[in-house]
């Protein structure tokens, strides 16, 4: 039955589709999960055809200093009197019907997970997809010289075959949970077939950062066996590693830092504390962005 928050515009024309899903909020770190989604639209040439209603999924009016409640309110804009914008989150969904692709672009929701998550899964099952993913980061103890880490967790055996053959490790964690978590779990009840991927980056380095969505973006597309052309993540990703190694070299403690954690991670050592890290950056007012 179809989710009555959900609102089809046009029903694309699909068989066997694949969903992938972004989130901005939680695991959201680096942008790569909404940056990797938005990338992918723009490159498929992907367009809207569905949205969540947010009314029932956001707290709009949460009490507190202005700092912590402007960040739940919806934004607007103001012309010589007139409202000219008034926003709210967005949760939409996008096709691809050449590659039988779904994109979802959207925010985690504060409240309802059940309800939120039956919008994706009814709308799944219209469209008769086999397999969703969810593409995610983690701020970690990874230099921004090397490739980020990437885990995941699953909802069965058969796509745990799939990512093990792509050579991906599979998480293990205890802890507050991420609406993906719950959406697993949900998978996993139903039948279906889910995965998500987490980039673990570097917590050093502050905004969106393109070397790890292209990092991200080629293995989804990988995965799903997706032809994309990524010069011009390539280009972005370059200059950006360029200029934060510039900044690096000017400050000669995190250049330390960062040829440990460059040591760390060409022998596989796992065992350092992502609290060390914070501490030592925040007092030494060291931050790259």
């Amino acid at each position: 039955m179809r989710a009555q928050q959900l609102n089809i515009y046009e029903m694309p024309k699909m068989r066997n589709a694949r969903m992938i899903l972004g989130l901005s909020g939680w695991m959201d770190g680096g942008e790569v999960s909404t940056g990797s989604i938005e990338y992918l639209i723009a490159k498929l040439g992907a367009w809207k055809f569905a949205q969540i209603d947010p009314d029932e999924f956001y707290i709009f009016n949460m009490p507190g200093p202005m700092e912590t409640a402007s960040l739940f309110r919806p934004t607007t804009q103001i012309v010589e009197g007139f409202v000219r914008e008034y926003q709210v989150p967005e949760n939409t969904f996008f096709a691809d019907e050449e590659n039988n692709l779904i994109l979802f672009l959207g925010k985690e929701p504060n409240l309802n997970w059940n309800a939120y998550a039956q919008c994706i899964f009814s709308l799944a099952a219209e469209l008769d997809v086999s397999r969703l993913f969810f593409l995610g980061s983690i701020a970690g103890l990874v230099p921004h010289t090397r490739q980020p880490r990437i885990t995941a967790s699953v909802s069965d055996s058969k796509i745990k075959s799939l990512l093990r053959h792509f050579g991906i490790k599979f998480t293990n964690y205890r802890g507050p949970a991420h609406l993906a978590n719950y959406l697993i779990w949900v998978a996993r009840k139903r039948g279906v077939s889910m995965a998500n991927i987490v980039a673990e980056i570097p917590a050093y380095v502050e905004g969106r950062n393109p070397k790890c969505i292209d990092t991200v973006v080629k293995l989804i597309c990988a995965l799903l066996e997706v032809h994309v052309e990524l010069d011009d993540l390539l280009e972005l990703s370059d200059e950006v590693e360029r200029r934060l190694n510039s900044m690096v070299q000017e400050r000669a403690e995190l250049s330390e830092l960062i040829l440990k954690l460059e040591q760390d991670y060409d022998n596989e050592i796992f065992d350092t504390e992502m609290g060390d890290l914070k501490v030592w950056l925040e007092q030494r007012g060291l931050r790259l962005d």
